[in-house]
C-alpha cells in the first residue's frame, strides 16, 4: 500500500491549492478515502471523506464551503481543492486509506503554508 501526497506550498490568504494523493497498492475504487491535517503543534484532525463511488463525501466545519474533495477511481487520485486560504489552515496534510483518522493507512504528507 502505498499513498503520495502532493500539491502542497505557499499561499497567500484568500489564494487557492489543489493537493492530490496518488494510490497504489490496493484496489482504490474500493475504499473511502480521507484527508487530514496536523498543524505545529496539535494533533490529526480529520478535515474531509469521500465515498468510494464519490457520491457522498462530508467536511469538517472549519473548512466547509471552502474546500472540495473528489476522487478518480481511474487514475487512482484523491484530490482536495482548497479555497479561501486562511492562515489557520496551515498543517501538514495527509490522505489516509478508509473513513476517519483512527488506525488507517496514511501517506507522508504534504506541506500547506498559508501566510503574505
Amino acid at each position: 500500500v502505498q499513498l503520495v501526497e502532493s500539491g502542497g506550498g505557499l499561499a497567500q490568504p484568500g489564494g487557492s491549492l489543489r493537493l492530490s494523493c496518488k494510490a497504489s497498492g490496493f484496489t482504490f475504487s474500493n475504499y473511502a478515502m480521507t484527508w487530514a491535517r496536523q498543524a505545529p503543534g496539535k494533533g490529526l484532525e480529520w478535515v474531509s471523506v469521500i465515498y468510494s463511488d464519490g457520491r457522498a463525501t462530508y467536511y469538517a466545519d472549519s473548512v466547509k464551503g471552502r474546500f472540495t474533495i473528489s476522487r478518480d477511481n481511474a487514475k487512482n487520485t484523491l484530490y482536495l481543492q482548497m479555497n479561501s486560504l486562511k492562515p489557520e489552515d496551515t498543517a501538514l496534510y495527509y490522505c489516509l486509506r478508509g473513513n476517519g483518522i483512527t488506525g488507517n493507512f496514511r501517506g507522508q504528507g504534504t506541506q500547506v503554508t498559508v501566510s503574505s
